[in-house]
């Protein structure tokens, strides 16, 4: 990167509500007899307070409406911000009323059209803050969020854009969506406490679960109060033998972290808040190449699937917000499964402050985020 991008502030709204990544339990409920990663109570009566200030507002898809919560939590100082938030699945919610509605009586509402577009996304949150510049969605599966702060920096870096909100959010929690994942058989049948063992190498079935979140970032190249930026970031495209797979070595992430590290030591990355979302090939790979590309002497690693479940397009902006957190000094807690010698084999580093965030989706997309915080 020419220059940082500095992340001026952030919000998310997730299953953890005012909790914090230091907690140790899980935030899992059971829906219709599957374990989901579902807002707590507070952000549900929040969601429920929007749809009641508008009547527009009570036609949107639930992921629209977390994400205008979220953003409507950033301090703007201007009205000329461009915005790319993202989804993988988008309207999943009134996409299926929607079709249900037709199949049933061959008819559909009038704006069926534009509420499920998934570019619905970011003009919402453009028109419920009056903001002035371009508002643009995209998908690219599980990476969606990460391209989004790519997509950031790069019409920062053009001029193309003064400041950006980048993020991403999903509202999975559907039952079409939640028999995706079930025919793919990666969806956790775990009943213990920990019902997604994410990073547990040793796990003898899937494990991934279903979480809904939204995460934003306020970016500009104007440095921030906080002194959290972006330094520097990896993409790559593995060639797959199947839509789903991904290399045992994890090639893929070996090149997006080779490139997001650059000419900087190793020893200087203290953390990474791994993509890991709780399957055995998923898990494996992104070991596999966080090992190739460290050697056994690792940095210390992270992960909140276990707490949360996995948000598939909001997921990389989940794990920016985690990193700006250790970044700023809070705790975390350690993956209560895993011992503190597999976890962090360097030891305890006191305060982080080069942290690498990693994700990958559908397609053999990978992408690495390097952020850090000045001294």
């Amino acid at each position: 990167m020419k220059n940082p991008i500095y992340i001026h502030d952030a919000s998310l709204i997730s299953p953890l509500g005012e909790m914090g990544f230091d907690s140790d339990q899980t935030f899992f409920c059971s829906q219709n007899g599957t374990i989901v990663g579902k807002l707590d109570k507070i952000n549900e009566e929040s969601i429920s307070s929007l749809r009641d200030e508008n009547s527009q507002y009570q036609k949107l898809d639930r992921s629209t409406l977390m994400v205008i919560l979220a953003a409507r939590k950033l301090k703007l100082d201007s009205k000329d911000v461009a915005i790319n938030i993202g989804s993988s699945r988008g309207a999943t919610t009134i996409w299926e009323d929607f079709h249900a509605e037709f199949i049933k009586t061959g008819q559909v509402p009038v704006q069926t059209s534009p509420l499920t577009t998934l570019g619905n996304v970011s003009s919402w949150v453009a028109q419920d803050l009056g903001t002035e510049s371009t508002a643009f969605s995209h998908s690219i599966t599980c990476a969606t969020a990460a391209h989004s702060i790519l997509n950031a920096i790069a019409w920062l870096e053009s001029g193309m854009a003064t400041s950006f909100i980048a993020g991403g959010t999903e509202a999975p929690l559907t039952d079409f969506t939640i028999a995706q994942m079930k025919a793919l058989r990666i969806y956790s049948k775990e009943k213990g406490e920990y019902p997604c063992r994410a990073l547990d190498l040793n796990k003898s079935s899937n494990q991934m679960i279903l979480g809904e979140a939204v995460a934003c970032m306020l970016l500009s190249k104007e440095p921030s109060q906080n002194g959290i930026k972006i330094t520097d970031y990896g993409t790559a495209i593995e060639q797959l033998k199947s839509a789903t797979s991904m290399s045992s070595q994890g090639l893929g992430f070996q090149k997006s972290m080779k490139q997001a590290i650059g000419k900087i030591s190793l020893e200087e990355i203290d953390a990474i808040i791994t993509h890991a979302p709780g399957t055995i090939q998923g898990d494996a790979s992104e070991m596999a190449a966080i090992t190739s590309v460290f050697g056994k002497v690792y940095p210390r690693l992270f992960n909140n699937k276990w707490q949360l479940g996995h948000s598939l397009g909001a997921s990389a902006a989940v794990n920016i917000y985690m990193a700006m957190q250790l970044l700023n000094g809070e705790s975390m807690s350690q993956i209560p499964y895993m011992s503190d010698q597999v976890m962090n084999p360097r030891g305890n580093v006191a305060q982080p402050s080069k942290i690498l965030i990693n994700a990958s989706g559908f397609g053999g997309n990978c992408v690495s985020i390097l952020i850090e915080k000045e001294n």
